[in-house]
């Protein structure tokens, strides 16, 4: 056979090698995959802002991000790997699997070693995956032998005896009445869970837990917010009038801002203010939701406001829910499935030295609240369970508040829970309890007392009393009487 003519062309070009593609037997499959990998990118935010006490934001707002696709699937492969966390990191420990190259990848690595060694068997469809699932009988080896150790008779015990507890509580919704009324969000919300009316805060709805009302239409328009019955109980304990100049102090998130402007009914204004630049992202988004349209944000320091200023001497109502230690709502947070919770959660925590200097940012915080020259009430909050953010604060600014005509009024006095009786007058303030109740907060109202009018002085003596409609009559009286003795003199 003749050889092939030479024709003096190079060959063709070799097809671009193209990345692998993950191995899937399915879509399921597939949805895993990828929910694997979204939850280990929450799970590190959540464990490397733990570390750091200074979280980006508690693991659902994380979860419910829209860089998040699925939520569902993503939330629960976190929350069931921080409540076995302990155990997973037990079972690597022991198996000594945990090499520098995987160290990197590690939030990936407890995420999918959850669903090796306790849930469903998985495809060998990524890195991770299939270095688990070659390392299996090594894990499970490890897992036998720490059952040995604590003396447990099967693997769910073990798991029962390490896992961290998460409470549940009903799903409280809160109507924005900007763009809906209260019955026609029970008659739609009602179709897809059971709902009930809040018997303390208007406005509140109920559903039982459980409930998982994220990605519900009304949810997702800004008709109705997830918001906890303490959290809604704020806004309503300052009630705004509609027509008044109002001012959010530290607004971010902004629920409790879409609140007031709810309560406010659209009319007069709203001055949100929020000094960190991604909050002020957050607050902006929750407004628009909101579609409330009288809210001015300010990118800045509360306590940096002049309170002099045209723009703030007007103010007759301040909402302060300041920086808090959150100790009141780590379970809604989800707070108590991270490492640090154990450290802090013990009776040592109320005096630490992070919640002695938020303490002392709140005192100034309070303080500069009073001093707005046409404020009439204030409401400070928390969602601490620690006195030193609370009735220490409180009570440090008793003496500033005297001399500025308030006094402490009561919010909700149908409500069982007060101050801690550690100064005259903590009967006044309000407590949640984070067990009994769905959160702890911490409220506090102030009102400025009305100043008595200004006495008249007359020639015919001094008369002294408060000009009201009474007092008019008296006066006109008076000087009818003055005037005939005048005319028989």
């Amino acid at each position: 056979m003749a050889p092939p003519e030479k024709t003096g062309r190079s060959p063709p070009p070799a097809p671009p090698r193209r990345r692998p593609r993950m191995v899937s037997k399915s879509g399921a499959e597939r949805s895993a995959y990828f929910a694997r990998r979204e939850a280990a990118k929450v799970l590190r935010s959540a464990l490397q802002g733990d570390a750091r006490r200074r979280a980006v934001g508690s693991i659902k707002s994380l979860v419910y991000s829209p860089s998040i696709r699925n939520k569902k699937a993503t939330f629960a492969l976190v929350c069931q790997t921080l409540k076995h966390l302990p155990l997973i990191k037990e079972v690597f420990a022991a198996a000594n699997l945990l090499s520098s190259k995987w160290k990197r990848q590690e939030e990936l690595v407890y995420v999918t070693a959850y669903d090796v060694l306790f849930g469903q068997d998985i495809a060998m469809s990524g890195p991770v995956e299939k270095f688990l699932m070659l390392h299996k009988n090594e894990l499970q080896s490890a897992l036998a032998k720490l059952s040995v150790r604590e003396k447990v008779k099967s693997i769910e015990n073990l798991l029962l005896m390490y896992q961290t507890p998460v409470s549940s509580k009903p799903r409280y919704v809160r109507v924005n009445t900007l763009k809906m009324d209260v019955e026609s969000a029970i008659q739609e919300l009602g179709k897809a869970t059971t709902v009930m009316k809040d018997d303390l805060v208007p406005g509140l709805l109920v559903s039982p837990t459980g409930t998982d009302l994220h990605d519900h239409p009304l949810v997702i328009n800004g008709s109705v917010f997830l918001q906890g019955k303490a959290s809604s109980m704020v806004a309503v304990a300052l009630c705004p009038k509609p027509g008044w100049k109002v001012l959010d102090a530290c607004a971010a998130p902004g629920n409790k801002t879409a609140h007031l402007a709810s309560l406010m009914r659209g009319e007069g204004k709203i001055i949100a203010c929020e000094l960190h630049k991604e909050r002020v992202k957050v607050l902006e988004a929750s407004i628009r939701k909101s579609g409330a349209h009288n809210v001015d944000i300010i990118h800045g320091d509360f306590l940096e406001l002049d309170t002099m200023d045209p723009q703030f001497s007007k103010v007759r109502a301040i909402l302060l829910d300041p920086s808090c230690s959150g100790s009141g709502i780590s379970a809604e947070r989800l707070d108590n499935l991270l490492p640090s919770y154990s450290q802090d959660n013990d009776t040592d925590a109320a005096n630490s030295q992070r919640v002695k200097k938020l303490a002392a940012f709140q005192r100034k915080a309070l303080a500069h609240a009073l001093s707005f020259p046409a404020v009439e009430r204030i409401v400070y909050s928390t969602c601490s369970i620690h006195q030193t953010e609370n009735e220490d604060v409180i009570k440090s600014v008793l003496p500033l508040a005297a001399s500025l005509n308030f006094e402490l009024a009561t919010p909700f006095p149908q409500w069982p829970r007060r101050g801690l009786p550690v100064f005259e007058g903590s009967e006044h303030l309000l407590r949640t309890d984070p067990t009994e109740d769905t959160e702890g907060f911490f409220i506090a109202l102030f009102l400025r007392k009305q100043p008595k009018k200004r006495i008249l002085r007359r020639q015919t003596g001094e008369i002294f009393f408060p000009f009201n409609k009474v007092s008019a009559m008296w006066m006109s009286n008076h000087y009818k009487k003055k005037k005939k003795e005048i005319k028989h003199v």
